[in-house]
């Protein structure tokens, strides 16, 4: 079962909610198939003659901040797609430890945004809609140490201690319109059963139902 067509299709017609754009945000553990998941939603979204923008937030984040990215996203993202500007990041290089040159990140009727956090409190008046991915921390932690290998290790440990303490303070998960299970043959969108949100629509299984009043 693969519900990306069909979510996508849904989140083209969700209100904008960042100036004209549509800021969809996917977030979840690292290691938990965000940066996949993403991909493969913004390949369904497009539209001929029309590519779907994607922020990593691998990309704001640094080995020095590597949850304390808030107000370079407020100002260099939100701020400009907010007045219908391109906006223009500084990526961080990980290699060489230092902000590479901006790069450009077009306004779109749809802008996807993934990364652990993606869905924290300051950002989520911003967004249209707020995508977790349901897989569980240790086993998300796992997938991630398997696939970036031994030389990683202090990173991770590192990480996982600052991944704990941001979701502790600043869950994303309760807030979360859908849950995107991974499926060996696609994607499943599950209702979130504790959802606390309060975006303008909620997506269930690709629909869209009004909030209550």
């Amino acid at each position: 079962m693969d519900e990306s067509d069909r979510l996508a299709r849904t989140l083209r017609t969700l209100p904008p909610s960042c100036g004209p754009v549509r800021l969809i945000a996917v977030d979840g553990h690292a290691g938990s198939g965000k940066s996949t998941f993403t991909a493969r939603l913004a390949a369904a979204i497009e539209e001929p003659g029309r590519t779907v923008p994607v922020l990593h937030l691998d990309d704001l984040a640094s080995h020095r901040e590597l949850f304390d990215w808030t107000d370079r996203m407020l100002t260099q993202v939100i701020g400009p797609l907010s007045r219908g500007e391109t906006a223009h990041y500084a990526p961080y290089d990980w290699t060489e430890r230092r902000f590479a040159p901006p790069r450009a990140l077009p306004g779109s009727p749809v802008v996807l945004i993934e990364g652990v956090g993606a869905g924290r409190r300051a950002l989520r008046p911003h967004l249209a809609a707020l995508l977790w991915m349901e897989r569980d921390a240790a086993g998300s932690w796992q997938r991630g140490r398997k696939r970036d290998g031994d030389a990683l290790t202090a990173f991770w440990d590192t990480w996982t201690a600052a991944e704990s303490r941001h979701f502790s303070a600043d869950p994303s998960r309760p807030f979360a319109d859908a849950l995107v299970r991974e499926r060996p043959e696609g994607y499943e969108m599950l209702p979130n059963p504790h959802s606390t949100a309060h975006l303008n629509q909620i997506i269930t299984l690709g629909h869209r139902t009004p909030p209550p009043n």
